[in-house]
């Protein structure tokens, strides 16, 4: 059984999951209050800047309102997402387990909520593997095909569709296979900004950009 976590951290960098799944995995708060926003959005839409300003989001007031407006007025399930029939769901299919801050009915969707912020396209290769994962327990807890997943970014007031392409599950695969392979520390990344903001950059050991300037390499 695949954890979604842990495929979307094998997708992200393997040997961040590896650091990862010997230490504490409880998230920070702060990620706690950034995933709190994805459930205000009416109330967002409404905040004064004062209010928005005492938020933990990354935009000017007059800004974040405005992609929320925007998410609002093309996203088909925008009313779902504000009141969604299951939340913080544990969602157990055939090989993945995880959970889905929200569950959407009529059809059966799944929303993943990220701390983070988005590409300026679509969403990144570790939260669509995360998404089919969402996807795929889904369909098979309701025993029905899930053609799509939201991602949520409410630190800027953007939420994405994810759609289950070919090219996605196959991302999905090679996330697992990565998982399976992984008995010891796997190989360190080369010449990644991942490694600028890891963590665990010093127990890895890995050479940051910013580190090697330090040293003159």
């Amino acid at each position: 059984m695949f954890a979604f976590s842990d495929l979307r951290l094998a997708t992200y960098c393997p040997r961040k999951l590896y650091y990862t799944r010997q230490g504490d995995r409880e998230p920070p708060d702060e990620v706690a209050e950034v995933r709190a926003l994805a459930f205000r959005y009416p109330e967002l839409l409404e905040a004064t800047d004062d209010e928005l300003r005492s938020l933990r989001i990354d935009l000017p007031p007059a800004e974040y309102r405005q992609n929320l407006r925007r998410t609002r007025d093309r996203l088909d399930r925008f009313d779902d997402l504000c009141d969604p029939a299951g939340r913080d769901a544990l969602l157990t299919g055939k090989e993945v387990r995880g959970i889905a801050q929200k569950v959407l009915t009529g059809p059966p969707e799944p929303a993943l909520v990220s701390p983070g912020t988005p590409p300026k396209n679509g969403v990144w290769e570790p939260h669509a593997v995360w998404a089919v994962a969402a996807a795929k327990a889904l369909a098979w807890e309701k025993e029905e095909p899930v053609a799509r997943a939201f991602v949520e970014y409410p630190k800027v007031g953007v939420v994405r569709a994810v759609r289950m392409t070919g090219g996605r599950k196959a991302a999905f695969q090679r996330a697992k296979r990565t998982l399976e392979a992984i008995d010891g520390p796997p190989p360190r990344l080369r010449d990644s900004p991942k490694c600028e903001s890891c963590e665990y950059a010093s127990e890895c050991g890995v050479k940051t950009r910013s580190l090697r300037s330090l040293l003159g390499l």
